[in-house]
């Protein structure tokens, strides 16, 4: 019996690459392309974040240095200060972040998870990190609080106790606050969790606690017992203070605020409940929502602020949350569009026991972050500078375009500058702390995103910053359909939700042609101008895509009905159907034949007024065909040069011409093989084969345009073609039979899914579409997802008049190669190993005269070639492996297996600053580059597995080692493999922490420090020290030290903000030294003349003394008989 090695499966399901590139046989003439790229200028790592912080849970703010701290679900932290500035960090566990604490101005952030574990992170460096970790084992957090400029963390756990941390040493102190007692020894029971802890803004020797059953204890620290104990009987949700340290209120459950004096714990000064219906017989207001948190700050020249989230009432037909603000006699609810997470009122002092002065409110809702100007009428908010509307609607597709033109991004900014919303706030953005990065690379960079409401926005992604410069909607070309109402007959609308979702998209940044696709199987074709217009009518123009005929017809045994002829319509101002069909299109028509011929979504038939921007030229739309909707649209190509507009799917491609708003090619897959190409498909089934649609020829001639083309005037307002073919469809079928291919079993479907070809890729070139060929020729590759790569030859005619008059001929030239895998990209590469752009026409304004407007760029055309030489190579690359294909020989001379175990999600040629390469992304996670034109390996990185189908739908490389992908429905993940970009990331990210001085504390008044009544200072060294509480208990708390000590934060910064951080602290420390060298100095001289003073008296005694002692000396050592006489009695005694 065979031995069976599991060692050898697993190596083989983790395998990512086959080995390097074998070259093929065929002429060694690539020997003469010198690749310059090597191993050591790759390097794969994270850049930046962009977006909202999905699920956030926590919020903080450091009143000095303005930054502003999220915490999320995830256990992400963003940190974002001001426009620029932000910055990701993440816990290795993963748990939700539930409080997070800002050492204020000390540039250190206190983070308490759902783990129960306890962060502290160094703020002081680019890139945070953490310095200290507490793990609690037998008790769950709560809650936390770390009073302004102490070292002390108060954490309040789900028992009931507190526990004090030093944030310093991240060591539990031996002084903790029991739960049995802080409550009246009469209660009995439990408290619940600790939902507050705060310390009296005037005594920090007093501290509050709320439980949440609804009992408040003022605890003091130093006599370790409650003064006062405050009981409700609705749960507690927050407790502010008032800042004179006499007043505090709470937030309940029932939508009251309660307002207790310190010194009268028996009954609440106030009850009231903002949003309750008072009765007249004054009995107590109906119960309302939970007051889920209240903030009140006092001004020095007015009424205080009180600020409160919930407590509406429950019979209140807003659904939305909301938010109110209380001031003097005036209260404001402020409607938001997501539930309320978390908020936080901005105060001009960090100081509590000060007047606070607020001017604005944070609040951080499940899908945006908004905040409110206190200080002007109406409350405005305040414009966000932060990308954070990526996700305003999901994200359908991405596209990320580096090294643009350098015009390009003023070109959006200034259109886009005229869709920007009024009635924001005049101050500037409350948020702006840090500094700006210093890197030197910066390029012009683009992001386009494709959304579900069909919306398209542009994204200034230059120097790892984001900011949007213009925002298109494509919905506005197509009528909406009507809601409500009683609808007898089904929806016409291909896809339930989101109609108008963008499926793909094709964007000529050089020509600024956009093209983009639909989900409801639509393609529309904009161009830009900087000038406003109307459009009469909206240019339709409506294409039948039939597929192979057991893939769209329902079973026939007889098989002999008439086929439908093709009628060409000719083009109506008033109407874009079909001559003979009603008007509104309907999915079956009067006698129950299944709908056929009309489109999914209705196009705007009103004169349509539109903005600067990008202005429709013409809306193509798929039609049903037998009563089976239109496949979704695959790929799409545009080209400029050619005026032409290429798109597929699954049932095959078509061809239009936009400049003719005319169709010139449609066809399936299958009808693009010639009869002798080896590569050809069987029939799948033994039906009769379905004749060429569209009349695509074989020969080479290339003039094979459709009669009912001469039909259409490409000047028509509006255009409805239909395009269809004689094929075999049942006349008299009904609604049953007509849903035969829906009810099929899953298996059935599925088989027949995955063995139908359709179109993967397409590219636009000027190439050698035949073997034949001597000098390069317009022509257009296109990829299919069984990995085959056909070429069709374009002929054009001459630019100018007769380009808009004569026709574009489209011939096949056959298969130029196969590969394993479906196609993913083609580019091509000149002689010399450099890529060849798509030709292009340059941008100018289509109002301008026709002599403003410049001739069409195409690339250089390589030489003639001359003795069976190889002027291009065509880089084709698969789900499996790629090809170089020299042209025209087609000979394949490198051929490299990237993956058995997996398949590559995306792949680009992308140009580097040292070379070209070949940029894979594979399904297991590894990302690869590979040499041109040789597909020799440079990188292979096992970065990100594929957890998530978001990430294969929108990871997209770009040019100079740039990718991205979205890493969360909210979030955009850049990163770069790049050796350069890597070097220089450090300088390119901007400073968090910024050296500032503190604020002096409050004036006590002469009053108030002659009687006393100035805040209390509690030196909490003294009762939380070991000295002084002992040790806690080891079992209670793991400590877990990080990468670096606290002793590391003052020099950790890095760039120029970091070297004056130094030069500061360095400063303020030899300073302190110094004023040191002089106390002690003084403390000397005063000694010296102490001594000397003393000495001065002592002098003569010492000289007496001396006397003495000489004497004596003399009388032992001089006369022996004295000293005889001295010791004889002492030893006769």
């Amino acid at each position: 019996m065979k031995k069976f090695n599991i060692r050898k499966v697993l190596d083989g399901l983790t395998a990512s690459s086959s080995g390097t590139a074998s070259p093929q046989p065929g002429t060694n003439q690539n020997d003469v392309i010198q690749e310059t790229l090597q191993s050591e200028h790759f390097q794969l790592c994270k850049t930046v974040r962009h977006g909202f912080p999905y699920q956030p849970s926590s919020m903080a703010f450091d009143p000095v240095q303005k930054i502003l701290a999220i915490g999320t679900q995830s256990g992400a932290v963003r940190l974002f200060g001001r426009a620029g500035v932000e910055c990701y960090c993440q816990h290795d566990s993963g748990a939700a972040v539930i409080q997070l604490q800002f050492l204020v101005n000390e540039g250190a952030l206190v983070s308490a998870l759902a783990d129960d574990s306890v962060h502290l992170w160094n703020l002081r460096q680019k890139q945070p990190a953490i310095l200290h970790t507490l793990k609690f084992n037998r008790e769950r957090i709560t809650f936390c609080h770390l009073p302004f400029q102490s070292k002390w963390l108060y954490i309040g756990t789900e028992k009931g106790n507190i526990h004090i941390v030093n944030v310093e040493s991240f060591t539990l102190s031996g002084y903790v606050i029991m739960w049995n007692k802080a409550i009246e020894l009469s209660s009995k029971s439990h408290p619940g969790p600790v939902v507050h802890i705060s310390d009296n803004p005037m005594d920090e020797g007093k501290i509050l606690i709320g439980f949440e059953c609804g009992t408040v204890v003022l605890w003091d620290l130093k006599c370790k017992k409650a003064d006062y104990r405050y009981n409700h009987d609705e749960a507690i949700h927050s407790v502010a203070w008032h800042h004179e340290g006499k007043q505090f209120t709470c937030s309940h459950s029932d939508g009251t605020l309660t307002t207790w004096n310190v010194r009268v714990p028996a009954k609440p000064t106030i009850t009231i409940t903002p949003h309750g219906k008072q009765p007249k017989d004054g009995k107590k207001p109906e119960p309302c929502k939970p007051i889920l948190k209240v903030e009140y700050k006092t001004t020095r020249a007015g009424d205080a602020f009180v600020v409160m989230s919930g407590g509406l009432s429950y019979d209140t037909g807003c659904r939305r949350s909301c938010l109110t603000v209380m001031h003097g006699k005036s209260t404001a609810v402020l409607e938001m569009d997501y539930p309320i997470v978390d908020f936080l009122t901005l105060c001009e002092t960090p100081y509590p026991n000060d007047f606070q002065e607020p001017y604005a409110v944070v609040v951080l809702l499940e899908k945006d972050l908004v905040v409110i100007d206190l200080e002007q009428i109406g409350y405005p908010i305040f414009e966000n500078p932060y990308p954070l509307s990526i996700h305003e609607s999901p994200v359908t597709c991405v596209e990320y375009f580096a090294d643009c033109p350098p015009e390009l991004i003023p070109a959006l900014y200034s259109v886009g500058s005229r869709q920007k919303r009024q009635g924001y706030s005049k101050k500037e953005w409350p948020i702006s702390g840090g500094n700006w990065g210093q890197g030197t690379l910066s390029y012009p960079e683009i992001i386009v995103t494709g959304h579900a409401d069909g919306s398209i926005k542009f994204w200034d992604a230059s120097a790892i910053m984001l900011q949007v410069l213009y925002k298109l909607k494509t919905a506005k070309v197509f009528e909406k359909a009507p809601k409500g109402g009683k609808e007898e007959k089904p929806s016409t609308e291909i896809v339930d939700e989101d109609p108008f979702a963008i499926q793909t998209l094709s964007w000529c940044p050089e020509s600024r042609m956009l093209c983009v696709a639909g989900v409801s199987a639509h393609v529309i074709i904009y161009r830009f101008s900087k000038q406003e217009m109307t459009t009469e009518v909206v240019q339709l123009l409506e294409v039948r895509m039939q597929g192979e005929l057991n893939d769209v017809d329902s079973p026939d045994p007889a098989g002999d009905h008439p086929p439908t002829p093709s009628t060409p319509v000719p083009p109506s101002s008033s109407s874009p159907t079909q001559e003979g069909e009603p008007p509104e299109a309907q999915p079956f028509t009067s006698d129950d034949r299944p709908r056929d011929n009309v489109p999914g979504l209705k196009v705007w038939s009103a004169p349509l007024k539109q903005s600067p921007g990008y202005q429709v030229e013409l809306v193509i739309q798929l039609v049903w065909v037998s009563g089976e909707p239109p496949q979704q649209i695959t790929s799409l190509a545009v080209s400029s040069s050619d005026g032409l507009v290429v798109f597929g799917n699954s049932s095959g491609l078509a061809v239009v011409d936009y400049l003719q708003k005319s169709l010139l090619l449609n066809m399936s897959t299958s009808e693009l093989y010639s009869p002798s190409d080896p590569y050809q498909r069987q029939p799948r089934s033994p039906r009769k084969t379905r004749q060429p649609s569209g009349a695509l020829s074989d020969n080479s001639d290339g003039n094979n345009i459709s009669e009912e083309k001469s039909s259409k005037s490409p000047t028509s307002a509006k255009m409805s073609k239909k395009i269809s073919s004689p094929t075999e469809q049942k006349t008299g079928l009904d609604a049953k039979d007509s849903s035969f291919s829906r009810s099929r079993s899953s298996s059935v479907t599925s088989i027949e899914r995955e063995s139908r070809e359709a179109i993967s890729s397409f590219h636009f070139s000027e190439s050698f579409p035949r073997k034949s060929d001597s000098s390069p020729s317009p022509s257009l590759w296109l990829g299919t997802t069984q990995g085959t790569v056909l070429v069709l030859s374009l002929s054009l005619p001459p630019t100018g008049d007769q380009r808009l008059q004569q026709p574009v001929g489209v011939s096949s030239c056959g298969t130029l190669v196969r590969l394993k895998g479906g196609i993913l990209t083609m580019a091509f590469l000149d002689s010399l190993g450099a890529v060849l752009p798509p030709s292009y026409e340059p941008w100018s304004e289509p109002s301008a005269p026709d002599e403003e407007k410049t001739r069409r760029r195409r690339p250089a055309s390589p030489p003639p070639t001359q003795d069976g030489q190889d002027s291009q190579y065509a880089v084709v690359c698969s789900e499996k492996q790629a090809k170089v294909v020299g042209l025209p020989s087609q000979s394949c001379f490198f051929k490299h297996n990237i993956t058995e175990s997996s398949f590559v999600l995306r792949a680009d040629v992308v140009q580097m600053a040292a070379g070209l390469c070949l940029a894979c992304f594979c399904a297991n996670g590894h990302i690869m580059t590979l040499s041109l034109p040789s597909l020799r390996p440079l990188l292979d990185v096992n970065y990100l597995p594929l957890t998530d189908m978001r990430i294969a739908r929108t990871f997209c490389f770009s040019n100079l080692g740039q990718a991205m992908y979205l890493t969360s429905p909210t979030e955009i993940q850049r990163i770069t493999y790049s050796q350069e970009t890597c070097d220089n990331l450090q300088e390119m990210m901007g400073e968090l922490f910024t050296p500032l001085e503190t604020p002096e504390a409050p004036n006590r008044g002469f009053f108030k420090g002659l009687f006393g009544g100035g805040a209390q200072s509690l030196d909490r060294e003294d009762l939380f020290g070991e000295t002084a509480a002992g040790k806690a208990s080891r079992s209670l708390a793991q400590h877990i030290p990080g990468p670096q000590g606290m002793e590391g934060m003052k020099g950790a910064a890095s760039g120029v903000v970091g070297d004056l951080a130094r030069a500061r602290i360095a400063l303020d420390e030899r300073g302190q030294k110094l004023g040191e060298l002089e106390d002690r100095t003084a403390a000397m001289m005063a000694s010296a003349d102490s001594f000397s003073k003393h000495a001065h008296d002592v002098r003569p005694m010492l000289y007496q003394v001396i006397c003495e002692v000489q004497t004596w000396v003399q009388l032992v050592f001089v006369s022996p008989k004295y000293f005889h006489c001295l010791i004889e009695p002492a030893s006769s005694a």
